[in-house]
């Protein structure tokens, strides 16, 4: 899943039993990401979340859940 806006540009790196969320920010060098884990069938975690002080403030960490949700509404997630 990938959401764009015209500052945030959110990419998910899936791998496996792992992931990750990633959000780049148009202009900056500086990205902020979510991980996740699965915790059994059809569950995953968030595990942890980092958005750098540069740019923080935007709604970042709030894109990156908001992208997590939005995966898990569409491909039957918890």
């Amino acid at each position: 899943m990938a959401k764009d806006s015209s500052d945030v540009k959110i990419r998910h790196e899936d791998r496996g039993d792992s992931g990750r969320y990633v959000a780049e920010i148009a202009g900056s060098e500086h990205s902020g990401h979510l991980d996740w884990v699965a915790r059994g069938e059809g569950v995953r975690a968030a595990t942890h979340t980092l958005v750098p002080p540069a740019i923080g403030g935007r709604g970042v960490a709030a894109a990156l859940v908001e992208a997590l949700v939005a995966d898990a509404r569409s491909q039957g997630f918890r």
